[in-house]
C-alpha cells in the first residue's frame, strides 16, 4: 500500500500516514510557469495499492486537475489499484438540474475521475447520497458523525440538548445524530430567494431554554447558520452551536461566524484551515485523519468499511 499527497490538504495526508505508520510516497506535484499541472511519482508503484489524498476545495479547479493528473501518472506507472481519497468532494452541490440549460457538474466530475483511471473513490459526507450512483466504480462514503458525536459528549454531556436541522433537506442527517445522542429534533423552515442568501421563516420544535446544536454537511458563506442562530436565540434558546463536516468558509464567512450568536462552530479538517479559521475565537477544527486512515487500511485489507459505523 502506498499513500500519495497532492497539495490541497497535505497536513491531513501527513496525519493519515502517521496513523498508518506508513511514510508518504515521494511525489512532485508542481506548476509550470503558465500554471499547467505536472506530477511525477518518484517511487516505484508497479503492482501497488495506491491511495491519492486530495480534497477538491478552493481553488477547486486547480485541485481537481492535480487529482486527475496524479491518477493518470499512477495508471501509466502500472499501479495495481488506484483509490481517489477525496475528503471534500467539490461540485457536489451541483447534483441535479436546478433549471433549464444547467449542468449536472457532479456527474461530469465523476466521469472525469473514472476516465483518468481511478478504480474506486473514498469520500466523506457527500452532499447528496445519490452522487455515489454517478460513478461506475465503487464509492465508499464515510460519515463524520462519530467524530462529531464524541466531541458533543466530551463538551456538552448532561446538558438539555436539541439537534437542529437548518433546512428541510438536512432532516435525515440531523435525525440520525439526534437518534444516536437520544435527544429531540427541531427543524428550521427557510426560504432561499437566491444562491448564497437565505431567510429564516419558522422553527418547528421546542427549543426554548435548551442548548441547540445545528447540524449540516457544508458551511460556505455561513449565512444559513448565522441566520438560524439568530432565530434560535430570538426564540430563547439557551445557547447555539453548530457542527458541520466541511468548512468551506468562503468570502466573509469567518467574520460572519465570529459576530454571530453562535458560541462554537465545529468543523473537520476535510478542508485545510485558512489562517482566519485558525485564529477565530469560535471556530474549532476536529481531525478526521484516524477515520479515513482506518477506512484506507480496511480497503487495502479487503475488510468491511461499513463496520466502522456500527
Amino acid at each position: 500500500m502506498k499513500i500519495i499527497a497532492c497539495n490541497s490538504n497535505r497536513p491531513l495526508a501527513e496525519a493519515i500516514s502517521a496513523y498508518l505508520n506508513l511514510p508518504l510516497t515521494k511525489a512532485s506535484v508542481l506548476r509550470f510557469s503558465d500554471m499547467e499541472v505536472f506530477v511525477e511519482i518518484q517511487e516505484n508503484v508497479r503492482g501497488e495499492d495506491v491511495f491519492v489524498v486530495q480534497s477538491t476545495s478552493y481553488p477547486a479547479n486547480d485541485n481537481l486537475m492535480e487529482l486527475l493528473v496524479a491518477i493518470d501518472a499512477l495508471r501509466r506507472g502500472s499501479a495495481r489499484r488506484i483509490t481517489a481519497v477525496i475528503p471534500y468532494f467539490g461540485y457536489a452541490r451541483q447534483d441535479r438540474k436546478s433549471g433549464p440549460r444547467t449542468p449536472i457538474s457532479a456527474k461530469l466530475v465523476a466521469n472525469m475521475i473514472s476516465t483518468a483511471g481511478a478504480d474506486r473513490v473514498l469520500t466523506l459526507d457527500l452532499h447528496a447520497g445519490q452522487i455515489q450512483g454517478f460513478f461506475d466504480i465503487p464509492v465508499d462514503n464515510l460519515f463524520a458523525a462519530p467524530v462529531l458525536i464524541k466531541h458533543v459528549h466530551d463538551t456538552m454531556n448532561g446538558e438539555d440538548l436539541v439537534i437542529v436541522s437548518p433546512d428541510v433537506g438536512g432532516v435525515v442527517r440531523a435525525r440520525g445524530l439526534a437518534k444516536r445522542l437520544n435527544v429531540d429534533l427541531a427543524i428550521i423552515d427557510k426560504r432561499r430567494e437566491q444562491a448564497g442568501v437565505s431567510e429564516v421563516m419558522n422553527i418547528i420544535g421546542e427549543i426554548e431554554g435548551r442548548h441547540c446544536i445545528i447540524v449540516d454537511d457544508i458551511v460556505d458563506s455561513a449565512g444559513t447558520l448565522c441566520n438560524a442562530s439568530v432565530a434560535l436565540k430570538e426564540k430563547d434558546a439557551a445557547s447555539v452551536s453548530s457542527y458541520v463536516t466541511h468548512g468551506v468558509l468562503s468570502g466573509g464567512a469567518v467574520a460572519r461566524v465570529s459576530s454571530s450568536p453562535m458560541e462554537t462552530l465545529v468543523i473537520t479538517d476535510s478542508i485545510q484551515a485558512t489562517e482566519a479559521v485558525r485564529v477565530s475565537h469560535n471556530i474549532k477544527q476536529l481531525t478526521i485523519a484516524p477515520l479515513i486512515a482506518e477506512a484506507i487500511r480496511r480497503i487495502s485489507d479487503e475488510s468491511s468499511v461499513s463496520s466502522l459505523f456500527d
